[in-house]
């Protein structure tokens, strides 16, 4: 199984950016489709975007498309989700997740990310 560990949160005013880190080790980290969910305060955790095994598909939650960018280094076993433009309201806690069935043909679906990391805080500031 892929463990994960993500980082690079922190607080930041609006209109600033973040780059998040997700470091995978474990099994072979390159065969796996990951994401990026987030859960803010008092609200449930909600997709934010997905990048296939092979980096060539993406795609993104309406509400930060245009404005995050999820990419993958498979020679470093890490994930990123670079945040620009960041509003209030993407205050939340942001985790790395992986779909642990590997070699999909399909970019998984949001219910199918099964494997997760402990999360890092992300805080925007008016």
């Amino acid at each position: 199984q892929v463990q994960l560990v993500e980082s690079g949160g922190g607080l930041v005013q609006a209109g600033g950016s973040l780059r998040l880190s997700c470091a995978a080790s474990g099994l072979t980290y390159s065969v796996y489709d990951m994401a990026w969910f987030c859960q803010g305060p008092g609200k449930e955790r909600e997709f934010v975007a997905a990048i296939s095994w092979s980096g060539d598909s993406t795609y993104y939650a309406d509400s930060v498309k245009g404005r995050f960018i999820n990419s993958r280094d498979s020679a470093e076993n890490t994930v990123y989700l670079q945040m620009n433009s960041l509003k209030t309201e993407d205050t939340a806690v942001y985790y790395c997740a992986a779909d642990s069935i590997p070699l999909k043909p399909q970019i998984s679906l949001p219910h199918e990310f099964d494997s997760w990391g402990r999360g890092t805080q992300v805080t925007i500031s008016s």
